[in-house]
């Protein structure tokens, strides 16, 4: 190479040595490096390219390494867009339940007044300790600490709160009480003890107060109760708005007219920290009040029916009775007792285990309103009813007359008067005046050729006077009372159906029952003339906002259920009872009154139930006052001397000039 024409400088071994030692695998790469510079005249040898970390990797690999982080960027996009876009107001809401609060704020609940403005119920602040469940810890091991500590604040079993929340464990975004009506000292100490437990505080809301005493305690019958929602009855209302804290009304008034003195709850949205605890109020809405109601009793009426009451039961050393005091003409109920009776403050805000067993040990059932829920034989008080369907039938004439000589004898059966040896020559006024059985015998079965009216026509009749149906009072519990028939005795006593069956019924004997309530209706049936009104206790609904006064309807069930020329008979009948038969105690009184005594047998072992059903004043009447004394004996002895001394108070009582009640005054 010394020669050539590339080469014009000579090499030698130097050169060699110094610049071509390298290895012979990149004599290539080297060769290509130089090249020979013509402007030069010389060599020149171009700088070796710089090795990067890319230049490992194929084409293939690097598109895989692309594709990869391509698909991690998407799964990325994707999870966002879930997140934001479509489950983004779901978490949104899940967020904020853990930040914000909707409270409710509960109405006031409508207020109960006498016909006179008096006052029956108030509402008074109540302090309840609740927990909110969904603030409590998901690990088990904490929740479970939490329950002990609750515990031995409480003093309840570990075992109580545990079923307590399980029994509620579909309410967990709601508020939960764990104990009722606690002292204000009592619920202050137990929210400085339990205040770094989550969930827990202390509900602040109300409970009945009501206001009558124990001398006027039959009114809780009428009034009932309220008390806390049942599971059963939470799964049934919750749609509609009540809450595992709420009360409900569970007996009388408060029950019947629940919807109307509830009102419309309001609300707060608040800000909660971690432990569920309000820091600030967001926003509010302010709460409905409920109705109030006037009813048509008269406290101090009531108030004076029972103390009668309780005075001769006393005396007769009897325990249990029911009266009705009702306007013939309206249906309105002055006054409705029934003893024993209950406080029902007892309830309200919930009532010791102890108490409560107290009421259903006792034998006499101090919690059953009897008198409208009672069903007894109705004994003779049934008779005007029967002789007004005689009457209207036109089996008997006012002047019809039937020999009483003690009783009638069919086949190898007697049936009885009360009166041994009869009461002679009777029409229908001196019948119903003396009680007399074989009167009856005659107009409700027949007797020799004489047809009477048969259990059919009968029965047909006295459900006219309203009897075996409920009659709609605005009260619950009303009972149905009962009326036999033939078909009735076939399926149940297997017997067939015997004359002896229809001359008990016509006396108000056998398989008939009554309410004192029915028997109230029946007597107005009589008293107005004709027409069977529907009872009812509220008269007026005022709105607890406006003050608007909203009246109750009086509706008639039925008019003319009788021809009122015959029912004037028997108006005639049951005021000859009062001046000389067995009602004639009434006589002494200068007001006058017609009425009728009644002795019902219903046990061989016990004593006969006593009634008297009567009516005043004679002309225009006012009201209709029904008694009855469980096991009283005779009608005439027990439950009679209580009718005397109520008419000899209200003779005066109604002289008085009466206030008129809230917005009515005008």
């Amino acid at each position: 190479m010394r020669n050539h024409p590339f080469f014009p400088f000579e090499s030698d071994d130097a050169f060699v040595a110094e610049h071509h030692s390298f290895d012979s695998s990149q004599s290539t790469l080297l060769e290509e490096s130089v090249f020979f510079d013509h402007s030069f005249g010389k060599q020149t040898e171009m700088p070796k390219p710089k090795m990067h970390l890319a230049s490992f990797f194929s084409e293939r690999s690097a598109l895989a390494l692309f594709l990869f982080f391509c698909f991690v960027f998407l799964g990325i996009v994707i999870r966002v867009l879930s997140l934001q876009i479509i489950h983004g107001s779901a978490y949104r809401v899940l967020a904020e339940g853990n930040r914000q609060r909707t409270v409710p704020i509960p109405s006031e609940r409508g207020l109960i007044y006498d016909r006179y403005g008096v006052q029956l119920t108030k509402n008074i602040p109540n302090f309840s300790l609740a927990l909110t469940p969904q603030d409590l810890p998901k690990n088990e091991e904490e929740r479970n600490q939490v329950v002990l500590r609750l515990a031995e604040i409480t003093g309840k079993k570990p075992e109580t709160i545990r079923d307590t929340l399980n029994e509620y464990g579909n309410y967990s975004y709601e508020s939960i009480i764990l104990e009722e009506d606690l002292e204000y000292e009592t619920a202050l100490s137990i929210q400085i003890a339990a205040g770094d437990l989550p969930g827990l505080f202390i509900h602040r809301g109300s409970k009945r107060l009501y206001l009558f005493d124990q001398e006027n305690a039959a009114l809780s019958h009428v009034v009932g109760y309220e008390g806390k929602l049942s599971p059963e009855e939470l799964e049934e209302r919750y749609k509609d708005g009540y809450l595992p804290s709420d009360s409900t009304g569970k007996t009388g008034l408060e029950y019947t007219y629940e919807s109307v003195m509830r009102g419309t709850y309001g609300d707060r949205h608040v800000e909660v920290n971690a432990l569920g605890r309000e820091r600030a109020t967001l926003s509010e809405r302010a709460p409905t009040p409920g109705d109030h109601l006037i009813l048509a009793i008269d406290a101090t009426m009531q108030k004076k029916m029972e103390e009668i009451i309780k005075a001769r039961l006393a005396e007769f050393q009897k325990t249990r009775a029911a009266a009705v005091v009702m306007d013939p003409n309206t249906g309105e109920v002055m006054a409705l007792v029934s003893i024993p009776s209950f406080d029902n403050n007892d309830f309200s805000g919930g009532i010791l285990q102890e108490q409560y067993e107290s009421y259903i040990g006792n034998p006499d059932k101090p919690l059953f309103p009897r008198a409208i829920s009672g069903m007894y034989p109705s004994g003779s008080i049934i008779k005007p009813a029967i002789a007004s369907a005689a009457l209207e039938e036109g089996i008997i004439t006012p002047q019809t007359s039937f020999l009483s000589t003690g009783g009638i004898q069919v086949g190898p059966w007697f049936f009885p008067d009360w009166l041994a040896g009869g009461h002679g020559r009777t029409d229908v006024r001196r019948s119903l005046a003396n009680s007399v059985n074989t009167f009856y015998y005659y107009i409700g079965g027949g007797y020799g050729d004489f047809e009477g009216l048969g259990i059919d026509v009968m029965t047909a009749y006295l459900r006219q006077f309203g009897l075996s149906a409920p009659l709609g009072i605005d009260l619950p519990g009303e009972a149905s009372g009962f009326l036999p028939s033939k078909e009735w005795k076939e399926q149940t006593k297997h017997e067939r159906w015997y004359i002896g069956d229809t001359y008990n019924i016509s006396i108000g004997q056998g398989d008939l029952l009554v309410t004192p309530l029915q028997v109230a209706a029946m007597t107005s049936v009589i008293a107005n003339g004709g027409t069977l009104v529907k009872p009812h206790v509220v008269t007026h609904v005022v709105d607890g906002h406006t003050k608007e006064q909203k009246t109750i309807p009086n509706l008639p069930i039925r008019k003319e259920v009788v021809h009122s020329s015959h029912l004037d008979v028997v108006r005639l009948g049951m005021r000859d009872c009062v001046v000389y038969g067995s009602c004639r105690r009434l006589s002494l009184l200068s007001l006058d009154i017609a009425g009728k005594t009644g002795t019902a047998q219903w046990s061989s072992l016990k004593e006969n139930h006593a009634w008297v059903t009567s009516f005043a004043p004679f002309e225009n009447p006012e009201i209709v006052v029904s008694i009855l004394i469980e096991e009283g004996e005779e009608g005439s002895k027990t439950a009679m001397p209580i009718a005397y001394d109520f008419y000899a108070w209200w003779s005066a009582y109604r002289q008085e000039t009466k206030p008129c009640a809230l917005s009515s005054c005008g």
